[in-house]
């Protein structure tokens, strides 16, 4: 079974490993997990700041975690039909905030199961953000 996974990970941290694992256990003993990782011209767009790590560094991250097979980079123009289309996933493992593309991907009528994963662990992303923002800084943190 092919699982697809999708997300930012920028600021890797626990959750994200869970989240992962979890969606690799959705596929069974064989499975193969395939990770979508968004652009940073997406995660502008999307968030309204630039990512910490630039695309190619999260994509290298995450594609070195156990549970994951390949990690690819996301479409430029966000275009995940067409990265479906190529990958032909059993299953959509989305995570516990990806309310909008579950609702998204279910008025598409795909006939692949979608699952949303549960958050893992009490941090996130923007929580270790906020806490970078808060150091005694004049350097920029983004895309170190």
């Amino acid at each position: 079974m092919r699982v697809l996974a999708a997300g930012c990970f920028d600021l890797l941290h626990y959750g994200h490993l869970r989240y992962l694992e979890e969606a690799k256990k959705l596929g069974g003993e064989n499975a193969e997990l395939i990770v979508i990782i968004a652009r940073d011209s997406t995660i502008i767009k999307r968030k309204g700041h630039p990512p910490i790590m630039n695309e190619e560094h999260r994509r290298a991250l995450v594609e070195a975690l156990k549970p994951v097979d390949k990690a690819i980079l996301g479409r430029e123009d966000f275009d995940i039909i067409s990265i479906i289309n190529e990958v032909k996933p059993d299953i959509i493992a989305l995570g516990y905030d990806q309310k909008d593309l579950e609702e998204f991907l279910l008025k598409k009528n795909l006939n692949i199961k979608i699952v949303r994963l549960e958050k893992y662990g009490n941090i996130s992303s923007s929580m270790i953000r906020e806490i970078i923002k808060s150091l005694p800084s004049n350097k920029p943190y983004h895309h170190l």
